[in-house]
């Protein structure tokens, strides 16, 4: 398969801060349970040695975009993520225009907390609601009650951050179609622009998918996505990834980033990276998951658990995977550019597709139809190239 020298994509840097106050009956992510003291002072230092490591692999590239997440990013000090940012801006350059996230739970914060971590440099939050039930969000194992998360909402505005995101769930243990809609009501109400709003799923390894909560069936869940779909639009914000919701001007940059075959560097225990290389080659990477275990290891190569290369076969379906999830769809040209493949190598995938009427007949555009989402995973299975024995 013919590979074309790379024109390398926007960099992004994702940063791991493993730990919460409990671990969510739902969650999946390598978070951890906090335990006595957080080492806020031990792994920041690890994450500090690590940086000349992710340095010399953004070759010179500037960041356009910082992702802290977790875990609960905002247990952690403004004065430790400051320490981080300032250094990691002395070995990699940030664009003049670098979105920086943070994730902020409810009953983590407060507005000090929130003033100290826009002065430290974060001009994005996340915040992590999931509902404003106290109910259900009792039933998800969350620490905070429905007036807290209103709270952190208000508290954030309040101090000036003027990009937020809310997360939110729907179909949550007994959740009726009311609930789920007056959820994003309230997030509305409040001014939010930008709205992650996803299905909860029973993911493996996590306590629920071990016990089961009674969840409302396939039916009740597609309702209630539907309506609560439909009255995010109405109030304006757009749909332009298929759990994500913004105004114009408030999409996530870096999450666009990742869903655009961008490239992002890693920092963190278990954190996972992606380089593109000008000589064609694609490189995927991941650190050691346990916090231990990470802060032992930075700084030397044994930190890196996992790397591999992504071969030119496995690149238009890594491609797709995450493009098409985009409303808008994704452009030919873009495919050909990301993956330094030629359109040849998307065959006979998107003929089929589009004999099947799961992709828009514009040969130049790749865009899910109707069908097609509904379908999607067996359109991507059109791209699954098995391995050879």
């Amino acid at each position: 398969m013919d590979i074309a020298r790379l024109t390398p994509p926007p960099l992004g840097l994702y940063l791991h801060l493993p730990w919460c106050v409990q671990k969510c009956p739902y969650c999946d992510f390598n978070s951890h349970a906090l335990r006595g003291e957080l080492p806020e002072q031990e792994y920041t230092a690890a994450i500090l040695r690590d940086i000349p490591a992710e340095a010399e692999r953004a070759n010179g590239r500037p960041l356009s975009s910082i992702f802290i997440g977790g875990g609960t990013p905002s247990l952690f000090s403004a004065s430790a993520i400051q320490h981080v940012l300032e250094h990691l801006e002395k070995q990699i350059p940030f664009a003049k225009d670098i979105e920086i996230t943070l994730e902020a739970n409810p009953g983590t914060t407060e507005a000090n907390r929130f003033r100290g971590f826009l002065a430290a440099g974060v001009n994005r939050l996340s915040i992590g609601v999931q509902s404003f039930n106290s109910a259900h969000l009792q039933s998800l194992g969350r620490i905070h009650d429905g007036d807290a998360a209103i709270q952190a909402i208000k508290t954030a505005q309040s101090v000036g951050f003027n990009r937020i995101n809310v997360d939110l769930m729907h179909g949550l243990p007994n959740q009726t179609l009311a609930a789920g809609l007056a959820d994003v009501e309230q997030a509305l109400a409040l001014g939010v622009t930008h709205l992650s709003h996803y299905q909860l799923t029973l993911e493996p390894g996590t306590a629920f998918f071990n016990r089961p909560p009674q969840l409302p069936d396939d039916d009740k869940r597609a309702d209630i996505e539907a309506a609560c779909a439909e009255r995010i639009a109405e109030h304006g914000l757009q749909r332009y990834e298929i759990s994500a919701w913004a105004t114009p001007d408030q999409a996530c940059r870096h999450n666009l980033n990742y869903w655009e075959f961008g490239d992002y560097l890693a920092l963190g225990a278990g954190a996972h990276g992606k380089v593109s290389q000008p000589d064609g080659s694609i490189c995927r990477y991941q650190r050691v998951r346990l916090p231990r275990l990470y802060q032992s290891l930075a700084g030397t190569p044994e930190a890196i658990a996992e790397t591999h290369e992504v071969s030119p076969d496995q690149r238009p379906l890594e491609y797709l995977m995450n493009a098409l999830r985009l409303t808008r769809g994704t452009s030919l040209d873009a495919a050909i550019t990301r993956t330094g493949l030629t359109a040849a190598a998307f065959e006979p995938g998107l003929s089929i597709a589009r004999d099947n009427g799961w992709i828009d007949p514009n040969p130049d555009w790749l865009k899910p139809t109707p069908l097609g989402s509904r379908f999607l995973d067996d359109l991507l299975a059109l791209f699954v190239v098995e391995p050879q024995t």
